[in-house]
């Protein structure tokens, strides 16, 4: 077309680029109990997890993550995986599963065996929610590195 001008727009990806790096120590959390009952934790893992100063240390290059729970006594637990690829995980109580984590609105989202779990920064903040069957826990931590 004679005189047309085309013009380009950047449209960012649709699953957006939400920066999670960083360090990220346990603030407050809401409903633990009635969570990790419903999830059939045991009762000694219940009671090591309550107000637990849970360091998460989040490493991420484009979709790629490396995610880690520090726990006080030095037990950590490491799941690594890429956005929208099956990867190899395991829960909070330590059950080893296969799981493809999603980006859906600048959330990291992953369906574990018994709950789903989402994280996504918020005011600065790691806030994490986890489902099951109804009961939400949501874990709300501070950036310290």
């Amino acid at each position: 077309m004679k005189g047309a001008t085309s013009i380009l727009f950047y449209l960012p990806h649709p699953q957006g680029n939400m920066a999670f790096a960083g360090k990220y120590e346990f603030e407050s959390d809401e409903n633990y109990d009635d969570f990790v009952k419903k999830i059939g934790l045991p009762a000694d893992k219940i009671e090591m997890g309550r107000n637990c100063k849970i360091v998460t240390e989040v490493v991420q290059n484009g979709n790629d993550f490396t995610w880690t729970q520090h726990f006080p006594g030095g037990r950590t637990t490491t799941n690594s995986f890429t956005i929208d690829k099956e990867a190899d995980m395991e829960t909070m109580g330590g059950r080893k599963f296969k799981a493809t984590v999603k980006m859906e609105g600048g959330k990291i989202v992953a369906d574990f065996p018994n709950y789903r779990h989402t994280a996504e920064i918020a005011g600065g903040k790691l806030v994490e929610i986890y489902t099951s069957s109804g009961v939400v826990y949501k874990r709300t931590s501070k950036k310290i590195a």
